[in-house]
């Protein structure tokens, strides 16, 4: 059983049944006699969502974009020509263009915090905030470690935002622009963002978190600041720390 819940998960089985149950979604809708293009965007719809669990953009893509190309190189959809647009509107549902300015959905380890309430102290009832929420990844790996807080996510993508909803039904989760929340609500901000956007999450934080709140950052360092501690409960995953009035270096 190990044996196989390892192959599952190693690529690109992942794809290859992502592939393979939209193939058969579509089949299985035309049979009912769904109109073919809705079959195409359902069963689109379908490899789109399935594609967040992948590891890698580029693996994102290839899982969303595996079941309409290659309904277009088989030749067995007789779709009106605007119907091949229907792929494209429907990826980019699942990943909106605004978000990839941000991370890709890199989703944060289980394990990845447990350490952070010894550095990080917040009251019951405190306010957290998942800036690019994704799947809950961060959600739940918050929630282990403080149990009695309030957490809050913010995600782009509607689709994302919902599912997340449902597998965070303890969270409060918003559709929308992380980098237009105010901060200064939070007792803790939380981030997986990626090197390129942390200036920008830097510069935020400066200008809007309050007094003793803390800035948290998975993987990625703000180079600006200097961090209140710095944790490295697993490797290659570090956890930086920061405590407003931050201190730059």
């Amino acid at each position: 059983m190990l044996k196989i819940n390892f192959f599952l998960f190693r690529w690109p089985a992942p794809a290859l049944l992502a592939w393979t149950f939209s193939w058969i979604l579509y089949l299985v809708l035309l049979r009912v006699e769904l109109l073919p293009w809705l079959s195409v965007a359902v069963a689109t719809a379908f490899g789109a969502l399935a594609s967040v669990l992948a590891g890698t953009l580029s693996r994102r893509i290839a899982v969303a974009a595996g079941f309409p190309l290659s309904l277009l190189l088989s030749g067995a959809g007789a779709l009106p020509g605007w119907a091949w647009l229907l792929p494209l509107l429907i990826v980019l549902l699942v990943y909106p263009m605004n978000a990839w300015r941000d991370a890709p959905l890199f989703p944060t380890p289980a394990a990845a915090l447990t350490d952070l309430p010894v550095h990080a102290r917040l009251r019951a009832g405190a306010l957290v905030l998942d800036a690019g929420c994704g799947l809950g990844h961060g959600l739940r790996a918050l929630r282990a470690v403080y149990p009695d807080v309030t957490l809050h996510g913010t995600e782009w993508s509607w689709p994302l935002r919902i599912i997340t909803g449902l597998l965070c039904p303890w969270a409060r989760i918003r559709q929308g622009d992380m980098w237009r929340d105010d901060w200064g609500r939070y007792d803790m901000v939380y981030l997986f963002q990626r090197p390129e956007t942390m200036p920008r999450a830097v510069d935020k934080a400066n200008a809007e978190m309050k007094p003793g709140s803390y800035l948290v950052s998975l993987e990625f360092v703000a180079q600006e600041l200097k961090p209140e501690a710095v944790l490295d409960t697993l490797p290659d995953k570090p956890v930086w720390i920061y405590r407003a009035p931050f201190q730059r270096h």
